[in-house]
């Protein structure tokens, strides 16, 4: 120590009148101390006021600079050390030696500012808004050949893509490019996957996605797929997987989608859908999220029903009722809830038997797979009054959907099975249904969602429990008392902030349930009359005319 004492003295009576050598012989003498003990070398730096004085040092044309830039990336190792470097006005000057064509000189000061904004979001953004992106970009492109300089600028790409503010900024640069002709030239592991670090969070930018498709990444993977799916290794399966997920994020881009797509006829759309009968578990859920993700326009959607798609979904879901698979479960779900959005796919669909291979999982314990089970029923049947009707006089499935009504730790499993239950009476407009709806204990939990945050569930709810009251008003009464469904009503009048439609048909609802001696009472009892003529005067004229029509109807019963 009491050498490096020594040293620390020198450079500070050295960096004043430049002599080289002088200089030059302390900062071996500090690598030295640093390599033998980092951590109190730091200290010392720091003690003797020496950083401040390296800003001088780190000169384009001086022999030092390389050394100068080690010793910081060094010390900038230990996190006491970051903020002083910082203070020290480190920062600039060894951003502006980014520009340097001497290749040591670039490697050791992408180290130095590696390591003083490690994990440190705000100097990250210092660096963007210098405009360190594009330099490096540059630099990847001219130093390819440089495996230590290719490295330290992917270990920098890496950090900086986490932030949304770096997105822009790589969009404007050939990065994509970059990244793809280097991927393509690796044959090691771990070289892979630095790049597949890097492209990662870069593909969630729709414009960089999209670049990434036009350089060719789609074929790389592709190749990374076909090389590593039968492969046993760790770093095979590893591969295989990053690669796959990589594939689907890309296809979450509408204009990237759309590209590889290439309306159904794609070479990549056919090799993706390979996947789905593949033994490879990674590539079945890879595959099935593709789908989900073409399946997001209804042209494609259309297209790939027609080419006999859902039966290999089918397929695949029938493989993992016994082998359980949950996210290849999830996922084939997916896909086949988009495919059920385009009117014209419902009734194909169901005649491909998609209900009752979706009613195999009706037993799972799994939220994610209830979820989607319950969108996927729900989009089936929507203006499908047969299948509805089907369904809705399926007592298991009642009971199971009033079951997942209560589980409130789950908001959105219980908000899909009451608006699957909402959803079988209004499609059927059956009173069998209806009938079974009221055996199996739901009507209380449609009144519950008529008072929910969201105006369409209200509506839903609203609709159902109208169909209730006009199909079986004797059946329902006990139930529309127990669930205090006059009092909901009248709250739904009374509050100024309900949709008009929330108001329309809850006056349609209070028409219907005056058949009822015990509602009729509860209605007279909550003063309706003076809430529904305030109605009258409501701006939507269907409110306001429904108004009219309900206060002659509880005057004339009054």
């Amino acid at each position: 120590m009491d050498n490096l004492s020594e040293a620390l003295e020198k450079l500070k009576l050295g960096s004043t009148d430049s002599a080289t050598d002088s200089v030059e012989s302390c900062l071996d003498c500090l690598l030295k101390a640093l390599e033998n003990n980092n951590t109190e070398a730091s200290v010392k730096i720091q003690e003797m006021g020496v950083l401040p004085l390296l800003p001088t040092l780190l000169n384009p044309q001086s022999s030092c600079t390389p050394k100068v830039a080690n010793i910081i990336a060094e010390v900038a190792k230990n996190e006491f050390m970051r903020s002083p470097c910082v203070e020290a006005g480190l920062i600039p000057p060894l951003v502006q030696l980014l520009n340097s064509t001497d290749q040591e000189v670039l490697l050791q000061t992408g180290r130095a500012l590696g390591n003083i904004c490690y994990d440190s979001h705000s100097l990250q953004a210092q660096l963007i808004n210098m405009g360190v992106i594009p330099t490096l970009v540059k630099l990847l492109g001219i130093h390819t050949h440089n495996t230590a300089l290719t490295e330290m600028c992917l270990i920098a790409f890496g950090n900086l893509a986490e932030l949304e503010s770096s997105k822009e900024q790589f969009a404007s640069t050939n990065i994509s490019e970059e990244l793809v002709r280097l991927f393509q030239k690796q044959t090691e592991h771990e070289k892979k996957e630095m790049i597949f670090e890097v492209l990662a969070p870069l593909a969630e930018n729709d414009v960089i996605k999209l670049q990434l498709v036009e350089a060719g990444l789609v074929e790389c993977l592709l190749d990374v797929v076909a090389h590593t799916v039968d492969g046993e290794r760790e770093e095979d399966i590893a591969q295989l997987k990053t690669a796959s997920d990589l594939m689907v994020l890309l296809l979450l881009g509408d204009e990237s989608m759309q590209k590889l797509f290439e309306g159904g006829k794609g070479s990549v759309f056919q090799r993706v859908l390979s996947w789905i009968p593949s033994h490879n578990h990674q590539l079945q859920l890879a595959g099935a999220l593709a789908i989900a993700n073409f399946a997001r326009n209804d042209g494609n959607c259309i297209h790939m029903v027609d080419t006999g798609i859902v039966q290999k979904l089918l397929e695949l879901l029938d493989r993992h009722v016994e082998e359980g698979n949950v996210t290849v479960q999830h996922a084939a779900l997916s896909a086949l809830r988009n495919l059920a959005i385009p009117v014209v796919n419902k009734s194909k669909m169901l005649s491909a038997g998609v209900a009752d291979v979706v009613l195999k999982f009706l037993q799972s314990e799994m939220p994610p797979v209830q979820f989607k089970l319950l969108g996927t029923l729900r989009m089936l049947i929507d203006t499908q009054a047969e299948a509805a009707d089907q369904l809705g006089t399926n007592g298991k499935l009642v009971e199971r959907l009033v079951e997942w009504c209560e589980a409130k730790d789950h908001a959105g499993v219980m908000g899909e099975s009451n608006r699957l239950l909402s959803a079988l009476i209004r499609h059927s407009k059956s009173k069998e249904v209806v009938r079974t709806v009221i055996q199996g204990g739901g009507v209380k939990h449609l009144v519950t969602m008529a008072t929910s945050e969201h105006m369409i569930m209200q509506n839903e709810a609203l609709v159902a429990l109208g169909l209730i009251a006009a199909l079986d008003l004797v059946a329902a009464e006990k139930d529309f008392v127990g669930a205090n469904l006059v009092s909901v009503l009248h709250k739904l009048l009374s509050d100024e902030r309900s949709a008009p439609e929330i108001k329309y048909n809850s006056m349609i609802l209070i028409c219907s349930v005056m058949g009822s001696e015990p509602l009729h009472k509860e209605v007279q009892g909550l003063a309706f009359i003076d809430v529904v003529s305030k109605l009258r005067a409501h701006e939507n004229k269907t409110v306001s005319h429904q108004a009219s029509l309900t206060e002659q109807r509880l005057t004339a019963q009054s």
